[in-house]
């Protein structure tokens, strides 16, 4: 069975940092698209950012030039996240096996969610 497991979220003040891990059970995610979503309390999962197995990446607007994905390793992808605001309070949930694309319902793998809480 297919697992994605994040860790490192946690409460943090606004203007603050936290890196976020996901871990995978699959070797072969090293060859496919890796996403970051967000749900914030009343409000739909939206895109983060995402990088594919030749590390391109794609953020969303909000958090371009603050947030950085990379690929620590075959099984591992990261967020660090700077300069962290509270409306970027949400829990966060690492995705797999997506075509490149922002659309959550595209990726086949979630984890189970880390929460991130930043207060002012």
């Amino acid at each position: 069975q297919v697992q994605l497991v994040e860790s490192g979220g946690g409460l943090v003040q606004a203007g603050g940092s936290l890196k976020l891990s996901c871990a995978s059970s699959e070797r072969s995610f090293s060859r496919s698209t890796m996403a970051w979503f967000r749900q914030a309390p009343g409000k739909e999962r939206e895109f983060v950012a995402a990088i594919d197995w030749t590390t391109n990446r794609s953020y969303a607007d909000s958090v371009k030039g603050r947030f950085t994905i990379s690929r620590d390793n075959a099984n591992t992808v990261a967020l660090h996240m700077n300069n962290l605001k509270p409306e970027d309070t949400a829990v966060y949930y690492c995705a797999a096996a997506g075509t490149w694309d922002s659309r959550p319902k595209s990726y086949a793998y979630w984890g189970q969610g880390t929460q991130v809480t930043v207060s002012s």
